[in-house]
């Protein structure tokens, strides 16, 4: 069963195999295998991924399989950002291979939206990969104009996005 949750610390580790793996999961023809490697050459820490989500609006979607599990597995995952300077800006968004195409990044993004309607904050963004940009889309949101970001020493191409929430 899919359950929507706010970030937990115990669930860093996780966190930090899952964007790797997702993201080394993408088609060479989206991106190369140069882009991949530069993108997440190996798994971020459990420190890293809790420092960074524990600053921000955390949902994990886990999967409760077993009942005897000490905790369910998670398979995706977004966050926003709060703070003043970059308040409303979609920083991650991973699902797991193994779980994608079952409307789970939909799920998540819905539940930061009605967030985030909440909070009275009045525009998202997004830098999203050439991956997320169809579903970005499909949820309201707009290019701006594309979006480069170097990660060593490799340029990867995406696409800044905005939505206004009315």
């Amino acid at each position: 069963m899919l359950k929507l949750i706010p970030y937990q610390k115990s669930y860093a580790a996780e966190v930090a195999t899952l964007a790797h793996i997702a993201i080394c999961d993408v088609s060479d023809g989206v991106y190369s295998e140069e882009e991949k490697s530069a993108w997440s050459f190996a798994p971020r820490s459990a420190y890293h991924w809790h420092k960074r989500l524990s600053k921000s609006q955390t949902w994990l979607m886990v999967y409760d399989k077993h009942v005897e599990a000490e905790k369910a597995v998670c398979c995706g995952f977004i966050n926003l950002e709060t703070q003043f300077n970059s308040r409303g800006y979609i920083d991650s968004l991973y699902v797991h291979p193994d779980y994608q195409r079952r409307g789970i990044a939909k799920q998540l993004y819905a539940a930061l939206e009605q967030w985030a309607s909440l909070q009275k904050i009045d525009e998202l963004s997004v830098d999203a990969s050439k991956v997320s940009k169809p579903l970005f889309e499909s949820v309201g949101f707009k290019v701006r104009h594309r979006s480069y970001q170097e990660k060593r020493g490799v340029v990867i191409m995406g696409y800044y996005m905005l939505k206004e929430l009315i």
